[in-house]
């Protein structure tokens, strides 16, 4: 299995935004049908493990992807980027085929 790989910004951006948060919070990300190109992806603030998550920790940041998920984004790199459009999460996804220009949905 491929893992998935935080960068450093998105550890920071994780761990800001988790600040905010009641102690134990942790970031959910998962794949859900939808979205201009297919499949998008989500982000939700998630206080709840479950037993088949996987978890990603690196540096306190807490980042939980279910099983499901984690077949279309096995591999990814989760980065935090800050440009001109805004400021967002991307998933540079080896999986996906096409994705539209907001960067959160992709086809396979």
């Amino acid at each position: 299995m491929n893992a998935i790989t935080l960068t450093d910004r998105a550890v920071a951006r994780i761990n800001q935004v988790l600040s905010h948060e009641e102690a134990g919070a942790m970031l959910r990300i998962s794949v859900n049908g939808g979205g201009c190109s297919g499949f998008q992806y989500a982000f939700d603030v998630d206080h709840a493990r479950q037993d088949d998550d996987l978890i990603l920790e690196r540096d306190g940041a807490v980042v939980l992807v279910d099983p499901v998920s984690l077949e279309y984004i096995e591999g990814s790199v989760i980065d935090f980027v800050d440009d001109l459009i805004g400021q967002s999460f991307k998933i540079e996804n080896p999986h996906a085929t096409a994705s539209c220009g907001c960067g959160t949905s992709f086809s396979l």
